[in-house]
Parts: C-alpha cells; sequence; structure tokens
C-alpha cells in the first residue's frame, strides 16, 4: 500500500483529485503539498502542469525507511573499520577471511547523483564498464528564486531531520558551485549525524538529494557532509584499492572485498582500471553486493 503519491495535471485541483485517486483515500486522510503551481503560458509556451505531493496521513517516517532504528540509536561514534578483505581460494568456491591492516579513518563515500538511482540491472552494466572522463559543463546556470528557496528549505529539512534524531545543537553550512549544493553538518554529535560505514550521511544526502529535485526548477545535486568525512573516506577507499591490487598481484589470485555500495565499488574501478596487472567486477545482489580484483588476463597464468 502507497502512503504517497507524487501527482501531475493541467490545474492544481486535477493533480490532487489524482493523487487521492492512485491513493485510494479522501482530502480528510491526506496531507497535500503543493510543489509546483500551474502556468497556463502563452499560445503553450511557458505552460507548466501543477505538481503535488498526496501523502497519507499517519504514514511511515521516510527517514525511518531509509535509516535503521539500530542506526539512529545504537550508534553514537562513526566506524572506523574498513571492509574487510577476502581470498578466493578458487573463483567458483567460498571465500574465506584474511586479515587486513585497518587505517582509522572513518568510512564514507565520494559524490553521487541521487536524482534517479539506477535499477541494479543497468547499475551492473554501467558499473563493470571502464568510465570515461565526463565533459566539465561550460554552461554556468543561474538559479531563480524557486531555486534559492529550494536549496534552503532542503537545509531546514536536514535540520528537522537531526532533530528527529536525537542529535541537538546542529548547524548546516550551505556551499553552491554552479549544479552542486553542499550542506555541511556542524553537530558535536557528528558520530550519530554519520553512523556506522556513513550509512545515516548516505542516507541524509538520499533524503536531500530527493527534495531538492522535487523543489527547484533547475537540475541540482545534492551532497551532505560532515567534519570533512567524504575528503577522509575518499581516500581511504583508494588505499584500500592499492593495498588489494599488490595482494592480488603477489599471490596472482582474486580478492574479494566485503559489500560496500555502489559508488565505492565504482571508484575502485576507477581507480584500479588504471593499475596494470588487475582487473575487477562486481558480483552478487544489492545491498550485498561485492567487488572481486583479480588477476589480468595477460597475467592469470603466469607463475
Amino acid at each position: 500500500m502507497k502512503d504517497k503519491y507524487t501527482a501531475q495535471a493541467s490545474t492544481t485541483e486535477e493533480a490532487i483529485e489524482k493523487g487521492l485517486k492512485a491513493l485510494g483515500i479522501k482530502r480528510d486522510n491526506a496531507d497535500i503539498t503543493i510543489s509546483q503551481e500551474s502556468k497556463k503560458g502563452f499560445l503553450g509556451i511557458g505552460q507548466k502542469d501543477a505538481v503535488v505531493v498526496v501523502k497519507r496521513k499517519n504514514a511511515k517516517n521516510p527517514v525511518e525507511d531509509l535509516v535503521s532504528k539500530e542506526i539512529l540509536l545504537g550508534e553514537k561514534e562513526p566506524s572506523t573499520i574498513e571492509p574487510e578483505i577476502k581470498e578466493a581460494a578458487e573463483p567458483d568456491d567460498k571465500v574465506s577471511s584474511v586479515e587486513e591492516p585497518t587505517d582509522q579513518v572513518e568510512e564514507g563515500v565520494e559524490e553521487t547523483d541521487t536524482t534517479h538511482p539506477a535499477r541494479a540491472d543497468e547499475e551492473e552494466k554501467v558499473e563493470d564498464t571502464p568510465e570515461k572522463p565526463e565533459p566539465e559543463e561550460k554552461k554556468i546556470i543561474e538559479l531563480n528564486e524557486t531555486d534559492e528557496a529550494a536549496i534552503q528549505s532542503v537545509a531546514d529539512y536536514i535540520k528537522r531531520i537531526a532533530d528527529k534524531m536525537g542529535v541537538e545543537d546542529v548547524s548546516v553550512t550551505i556551499n553552491r558551485t554552479d549544479r552542486r549544493v553542499q550542506y555541511i553538518i556542524d553537530t558535536e554529535d557528528a558520530g550519530l549525524i554519520i553512523g556506522r560505514h556513513g550509512k545515516v550521511l548516505n542516507s541524509l544526502q538520499t533524503l536531500a538529494q530527493i527534495q531538492l529535485h522535487q523543489e527547484a526548477d533547475n537540475k541540482l545535486f545534492a551532497k551532505v557532509d560532515a567534519e570533512n568525512y567524504r575528503d577522509r573516506r575518499q581516500k581511504t577507499v583508494e588505499q584500500l584499492a592499492y593495498r588489494t591490487a599488490e595482494k592480488v598481484k603477489k599471490t596472482n589470485r582474486p580478492v574479494i572485498l566485503e559489500p560496500m555500495p555502489a559508488h565505492e565499488r565504482k571508484q575502485i574501478h576507477r581507480y584500479l582500471n588504471q593499475h596494470k596487472g588487475v582487473q575487477t567486477h562486481s558480483e552478487g545482489k544489492e545491498p550485498h553486493r561485492y567487488l572481486v580484483v583479480e588477476p589480468s588476463k595477460d597475467n592469470q597464468f603466469k607463475i
């Protein structure tokens, strides 16, 4: 049963009725948010449909869907443990754990665009293909009043979520570079905001991106960070990739990493794509999808 429906129609009333009908509820049982008013335009030019969000009253909090109760209440400090490295005895056999030294650096993820999350099958095709450098966007966009209001609204939204989590004295600083909007959370309880393996921070970024996409006119990308966690984690992932590649070349056997988010797997893919002697691919299904680093075909039969 759906608790929320985003409806689009030529008028606001039509959009509301469409949303109510989709959820099978009456107006008295719904919370209605108008994301965009309709515009008639002139001769069809500049016309905009109305967009409304119809939500069933007493619906489950979206934070509870994306952030587990254990993370919200049980994690006072961010994790400092890297994904465990496993070595495969044979490609088709089960793997056994191999101890690896860990760096005392908290985990995080590189910046991602979560506006339109890819399906698992699409992700697999893209992820295992070496990525070409994205061309730099030359056109600098000019934000309108709706965009500016949306950016500030998302900052307030993050504060409200933090308050629901029991985190006090939270401030959110906004930094914008063209289409990219960075929300930096400052609080003494940063460990609770980051969460184990960065799960809470990632969930906050997902929620921020969805909210920004719904409210802004232009396509903007949200990044949520705390205590410079993202940059530090990126360096940690690169160190993990380097050590794993060296191990594979030394033993001439594949190494399996613990399951990790898609953006971290892609980061290792890109980093090792230029590393001679090894190749990478992903296996398994989300959320337990993992990365395999193995000798490249040219080195597989060398002793």
